[in-house]
């Protein structure tokens, strides 16, 4: 037995709105949903959209729970982020806070040191593209400063940095020569 279309809706009111439609995949099952008001067989429904008998069952279950909107294509969900807000803020923190040397086995954190930490705290797997993106979602860049020894002086790059006198000089104005003739 075929799932019945809700009474709300008929065929002149479904063709009005596959007219109003803007996606062309709702337009082409509002008509065939439309067919089958008009007393079309499902399997002539199918054949106007183009589609099997399932998914003009599938057309009407939607339609009935959401109305026509409920037929428009939408983004697949795919598949749930493997880093929950819990983990995304340890994280952070442990970005922010840098490494232990003595603990973590680094000096400065890499995609892959990140990765490991995550494992070996949360026991949750990330592939160093996910954990890359999730850095980037959370504001963080690959950038890293340019390292400074222990035991530089304080005022030694400023010293590097004092402005040379100039190694070149304007030249007098010559005299303007006149063409040879």
């Amino acid at each position: 037995m075929p799932i019945p279309l809700r009474e709300d809706f008929n065929a002149a009111g479904l063709r009005s709105a596959a007219r109003e439609s803007k996606d062309a995949g709702q337009t082409r099952r509002l008509l065939a949903l439309a067919a089958i008001c008009e007393g079309a067989t499902r399997t002539e429904a199918a054949r106007i959209g183009g589609v099997t008998l399932q998914i003009v069952r599938d057309w009407v279950i939607k339609l009935n729970a959401h109305g026509p909107a409920g037929l428009i294509d939408r983004k697949a969900p795919g598949q749930k982020r493997r880093l929950d807000d819990a983990h995304r803020a340890a994280l952070a923190a442990a970005v922010e806070s840098g490494p232990i040397p003595a603990v973590h086995g680094v000096v400065r954190w890499r995609v892959v040191d990140l990765r490991q930490w995550l494992h070996d705290e949360f026991q949750v797997s990330v592939s160093e593209q996910t954990l890359s993106r999730e850095l980037r979602e959370l504001g963080y860049r690959k950038l890293s400063a340019r390292p400074r020894h222990h035991a530089q002086a304080a005022g030694a790059i400023e010293a590097f940095k004092k402005a040379s006198p100039r190694a070149w000089a304007r030249s007098r104005a010559s005299r303007a020569s006149s063409p040879a003739t």
